[in-house]
């Protein structure tokens, strides 16, 4: 479950740290014409308990709508919508507990 308290805003070096590392990764959660369903928080919730940064894609309309969703989205996680490009976008929650992704000062 997401923790009760965001974190603080990420600076630009810890955005690229993470945007480094999600590089690699596939997308773990595709978003549909249906758009950010309970489903889809559910799955992503659990993929960033998991993982702490995720990869998803977007398919939606047009750019607005797939920003509109994605910040929906990041708000209701409670994570950082750390990067955009088209379709793709990289989630960030830091855990509770031990991290797996250390991120720079």
């Amino acid at each position: 479950m997401a923790p009760a308290v965001p974190s603080p805003a990420l600076n630009e070096r810890q955005r690229k740290h993470l945007r480094r590392l999600a590089h690699a990764l596939r997308p773990v959660v595709r978003i549909g014409q249906a758009g950010v369903t309970d489903g889809v928080v559910r799955e992503l919730d659990r993929a960033l308990d998991d993982h702490e940064l995720v990869k998803i894609s977007a398919r939606l309309g047009d750019r607005a709508q797939r920003q509109i969703a994605l910040d929906q989205l990041a708000q209701r996680l409670k994570a950082h919508l750390v990067h955009r490009v088209g379709h793709v976008a990289v989630l960030y929650r830091a855990p509770a507990g031990i991290a797996k992704v250390v991120l720079p000062g």
